[in-house]
């Protein structure tokens, strides 16, 4: 079982750049796993923003393509998401998901709060 955690979050003005973090606390790889990243307003329900096969795919949310990237860095065992050029509507908290046949794994979220 994965212990992931998120990090990167915080307050970022629309049209700046933020970058999430997410990796194991025990430094497992996760290139094997399916890594997606989700997001949840208050009162909204956690909607995909993007995902990472594990043989290099990617998958974006409507709102998300052209201004959010994923990724990963194998040496860092770590995914991340890119969020360029965000909006105030992108004010959640973000979690990494992992996905690995029966296993599914989720952090505990990271707050990012857009606004002038």
């Amino acid at each position: 079982q994965l212990h992931l955690v998120e990090s990167g979050g915080g307050l970022v003005q629309p049209g700046g750049s933020l970058r999430l973090s997410c990796a194991d606390s025990k430094a497992t790889s996760l290139s094997f796993y399916t890594v997606k990243w989700y997001r949840q307003s208050p009162g909204e329900q956690r909607a995909l923003v993007a995902g990472s096969g594990s043989g290099g795919s990617t998958d974006y949310a409507h709102f998300a393509r052209d201004r959010f990237t994923i990724s990963r860095d194998p040496a860092k065992k770590t995914v991340y998401l890119q969020m360029d050029n965000p909006k105030p509507e992108g004010t959640a908290t973000y979690y990494c998901n992992a996905v690995l046949g029966g296993f599914n794994d989720w952090g505990q979220g990271t707050q990012v709060t857009v606004s002038p």
